[in-house]
Order: C-alpha cells, then structure tokens, then sequence
C-alpha cells in the first residue's frame, strides 16, 4: 500500500512530466524514496519515470553499438576485474583495423552509434585516432569513446579525429568513498577530466554503481544531485557484481530494486539524459533490462566485440552475451523494446541538452 508520505513526496517533487529538471530535490526526500522497496511505491516511482521519458525523449529505446577493444587496465580498483592486479585476467587489445572490422557490423545491423569502450590501457593515442577517422570515413555514425582518464591533448585529438561522445563514470562523488574503491587515485581527477572534455565539445556522459562497500542511501542521493546538476547528456548506472579475483570478491552483490530506483529516480531529475539499461543489469540472477526500461531508461548497447575476446572483458562474472558470435544481441532489441512498450529507435540519438548549452546568436 502507498503511504500518504511517499504519494505526496513524490507529487510536490515531480507533479507533471512536462515540468523541467529538479536538480536540487533534498537529499532526504531522495533517501525515503530510494529506501522503499513497497512493490506498491516502486510502481508509482517507475511509473512515474516512464512518463517523464516519454514526455521528453519519446516512447523509445535507443540502439547503440558497444566494441570492447581493450582489456588492459593501468588501474587497481578493488571492484574491477580488469585492475593490474588481477593476475588471471585475459588480456587483448584490437588494433584500428579491427576496430573498423566491427564499426562494420555495427554499421550492417543499422546502427547509428558505436561506442568504443576500453579498460584505462594507455591505448596508443594515434591508434585510436586512426580508427576514429577511419570510422568517420566510411560510415555515417555517431563515435562514442569510453576509455578513462587521458590527457587533454589526447581528448583534443580525438576529437579532432571526429569522435562525438565521451563516456566517464565517476562511481561516486564523495571523495572518501571514491577513494575505498580505488587505489592511489582521487575523485578530483575524474572531475577535472570531464570538465575537460565538455571544454572540447563532446556530448559528455557519467554514472555510477549501486551496491560496493561503503555506499549509503545518502551517498546514492548526492550522486543524483550531482548528475542532475552537471546536465550530463549520458548517464550510465549499474549493481556492482563482485568479482573473486578482486579485493571485494566476497562482498555482497548490489540490490537490483535499489539500481532500478537509482534509475527512474535520475530519469525524474535529468527529464531528457540517455539512460542506459546496463549489461550489469541483464547479468544479475535474471535479465533486468526490461524492468529498467519501464523504471524510465531508453538505450539498449548491444555487444559487437570480436566473439573470440568477448570472455576477455570481464570486470565482472557472469557477464550477458559473451558467447553469442558477434552482433548477435541485436537480434534480441526488438523483443525487449516490445516487452517494455517501447518502440526501436535505430538514429545517433544525439544529446537532447545541446540546445540549452548553445550561445544565444
């Protein structure tokens, strides 16, 4: 049953889909919404949020396609199982002609976007510039990069070469909490990078997990404040899933129904972000990628690596579609853009904050 305290939090919050951005909703009042797990109240959450969605981005779910081309990483964070640490961890790196190998069949599947993610490797700047133009050479889509902490003149290159996104997860955004997950890095790095990248002109997009150790209901809330208030065009959120080869391979996995209301609650305070139904969230004990969609998300990224490095890619076990050959899982969009009432939007889906952001002429 819904309490009267939950109905009216969120009416004087979010009392009409079409109403703009609430980016400064009181930590507290975010902290009850997420710490109800009522079936009767999330309905009302994710209800909520869903028509906030279709209000400002459509009834869609947006298709982008995802290459994993490295899985190296220079990091140790404690939830990964790509950190340097990890002594089992297959390594690969795909080289720009392969990358372009797969841009291909992003490209056949009639996708629009492509996403090149990589562990924080140290890819060779060049190389990846390379791939980029060559990207932007034969093919008519949008180029997402999600390859971690680089430096400006890196970023600058890049987009240069003809990259449109960039993709950085903070995790999260207090500095203590940011500091238990990683190892001799701090969070005001992370901070400065994205602040770079939105100097340069990328459509800039972040995120963070639900569930490591240490997290609380109140740093959850906080990471929605800031998200909200850095007009982020991508936001990307997903339940840590511990990994055995990492210092928190014993901790508990984080809730599913937390991550969803982590979800519709960013759809109620961003309105028009791109918010991705995470692979995390199609590798817990069930495939909940559906369930976020209706909680208010709208993109789905299909995995188009190499079928023999899929395995590689493991920051976490159990990882959805790894042994399907290549581009299979596009196969699969319709039927879960059909069970979540939304139709397939196959375009580059570009930022619909740009125009807020442009200098008045």
């Amino acid at each position: 049953m819904i309490r009267n305290e939950y109905a009216r939090i969120i009416d004087e919050l979010f009392p009409d889909a079409n109403d703009p951005a609430v980016v400064d909703a009181p930590e507290e009042a975010l902290v009850r919404l997420l710490e109800s797990d009522d079936p009767d109240e999330n309905a009302l959450l994710f209800g909520r949020a869903a028509a906030v969605r279709d209000a400002h981005c459509g009834s869609r779910m947006v298709v982008r396609g995802l290459v994993e081309f490295s899985s190296y990483c220079r990091n140790t964070c404690f939830y990964c199982g790509l950190n340097r640490a990890n002594r089992a961890a297959e390594r690969y790196r795909l080289s720009a002609d392969e990358i372009l190998e797969s841009a291909r069949l992003v490209d056949g599947a009639g996708i629009r976007t492509i996403v090149l993610q990589s562990g924080e490797d140290g890819y060779d700047a060049s190389e990846l510039a390379r791939a980029i133009r060559g990207i932007r050479e034969h093919y008519d889509m949008a180029i997402t990069l999600s390859v971690g902490e680089r430096s400006r003149e890196d970023y600058a290159l890049w987009r240069e070469a003809g990259a449109d996104r960039f993709l950085l997860r903070v995790e999260a955004v207090d500095a203590d909490l940011y500091r238990s997950l990683h190892e001799g890095r701090e969070l005001s790095t992370r901070l400065e990078c994205l602040e770079t990248l939105r100097e340069l002109g990328y459509q800039v997009g972040s995120g963070v997990m639900v569930g490591p150790p240490g997290q609380t209901t109140s740093h959850l809330a906080r990471d929605i404040r800031f998200l909200a208030s850095r007009e982020f065009d991508m936001i990307g959120v997903g339940p840590f899933i511990p990994h055995p080869d990492t210092p928190f391979g014993g901790a508990k996995p984080g809730d599913v129904g937390l991550t969803l209301r982590v979800v519709a609650l960013l759809r109620l305070v961003t309105r028009n972000a791109w918010l991705p139904a995470t692979t995390a969230l199609g590798s817990m004990d069930r495939d909940y990628r559906v369930d976020a969609l209706k909680a208010g998300a709208n993109v789905l990224m299909p995995n188009f690596s190499p079928v023999e490095v899929k395995k590689k890619y493991e920051i976490y076990p159990g990882k959805r579609c790894v042994t399907e050959r290549t581009g299979a899982c596009a196969g699969c969009t319709e039927g879960i853009a059909r069970a979540a009432g939304l139709a397939i939007d196959w375009s580059r889906a570009d930022s619909l904050k740009m125009e807020r952001r442009l200098p008045a002429t």
